[in-house]
């Protein structure tokens, strides 16, 4: 493969993973909201943790991906 074209395809699997880390953040929080109705929970507790795990995951799938591209 050329290098500019390997180039041409490392920026568009870098270009996107801003906004795969938003919806998964928004995703983690949204199942805290959930599970915090869901339960009749007044603490913001499972807003947090969903959140927080949102966050982790998302930054898993960033070096994984980042990995996978410089290899």
């Amino acid at each position: 493969m050329p290098a500019k074209e390997n180039s041409w395809k490392r920026w568009l699997a870098l270009s996107g993973i801003g906004l795969e880390m938003g919806v998964i953040i928004y995703l983690g929080h949204q199942i805290g909201l959930w599970s915090a109705q869901h339960w009749a929970l007044t603490s913001k507790l499972p807003e947090v943790i969903g959140t927080l795990a949102g966050v982790a995951l998302s930054l898993y799938l960033v070096v994984r991906q980042t990995t996978k591209l410089n290899s």
